[in-house]
């Protein structure tokens, strides 16, 4: 088990240099801050769209808007970033995060998350841009804004995740997860359709031609898998550039707690 443990990123024990809640560049409070500022403004979105929506006759779009991926990974930015932001405020308030102290099966769903947060939204962004976007502006300031946050400040998100912590390039092992999940969701839309109607997207639909469906599923697919390959590389990037060629080791909290560790993890890994 706890090998498996080591391969899939959450090897015991969990974190000792505090990858997960520490920056290279902003202090531990700092980058809580940070972290509450990006989940309190991806639920107050989602929450003024259900209420837009809500005053307009269209309550409706609120429930459908579950079927989309768009959506989903918009809910799982908003969650990553409020207990993201909770255990680096334990960690600032007392050397240990919170993360720290949960069974091994949670912390492997927190590197899980992790990773989705820094790979999934720029797959949203990728797709709404390239596919979905018909090239004609949103003729409101609420679609403008709406779509913008959900299209484009999503991988605002997941790049200060990718650029500003700490973390360590997530493991080869995580792509399969990320199929699976991809794979979830597919069978989500056709439950969708056969359910309630209609194809969250419309190049999900076989009568469109199967080879078409069969080119956008394969292409998204390895899309997803390039993004992760990019994703792992600019990682390995940061780390190499900000520990090994800039002596910036990280902001630490001001506690004697997990310091021994936190050295003996960086002169045992390097920059792997």
């Amino acid at each position: 088990m706890a090998r498996i443990l080591a391969i899939l990123g959450a090897s015991q024990p969990f974190d000792p240099a505090h990858r997960y809640t520490t920056s290279w560049i902003l202090p531990p409070f700092l980058l809580a801050t940070c972290r509450i500022i990006f989940a309190l403004y991806t639920f107050t979105t989602i929450f003024f769209i259900f209420a837009w929506n809500g005053a307009n006759g269209r309550p409706d779009q609120s429930r459908h808007s579950f079927s989309f991926f768009t959506s989903l990974v918009y809910w799982g930015l908003a969650f990553y970033f409020l207990f993201a932001a909770l255990h680096t405020f334990s960690y600032a308030r007392t050397g240990r995060s919170w993360l720290q102290k949960w069974p091994a099966p949670l912390q492997l769903a927190h590197t899980i998350f992790y990773t989705t947060v820094v790979t999934f939204p720029i797959l949203v962004t990728a797709v709404f841009w390239a596919i979905l976007y018909n090239g004609v502006w949103f003729p409101t300031e609420f679609q403008a804004w709406s779509n913008t946050s959900q299209h484009a400040l999503n991988t605002v998100s997941a790049a200060f995740e990718i650029f500003l912590t700490r973390t360590s390039p997530p493991p080869p092992a995580h792509l399969f997860f990320l199929v699976i999940l991809l794979a979830l969701y597919l069978a989500l839309a056709y439950l969708t359709h056969a359910t309630a109607g209609f194809y969250p997207y419309s190049f999900l639909d076989p009568n469109k031609g199967s080879g078409r469906l069969a080119g956008y599923i394969l292409g998204i697919l390895a899309a997803a898998c390039v993004i992760f390959g990019i994703v792992w590389g600019v990682i390995w990037i940061r780390r190499w550039l900000t520990e090994s060629k800039l002596g910036m080791h990280g902001k630490f909290a001001k506690h004697p707690v997990g310091r021994d560790e936190e050295m003996m993890e960086m002169a045992s890994e390097g920059t792997k």
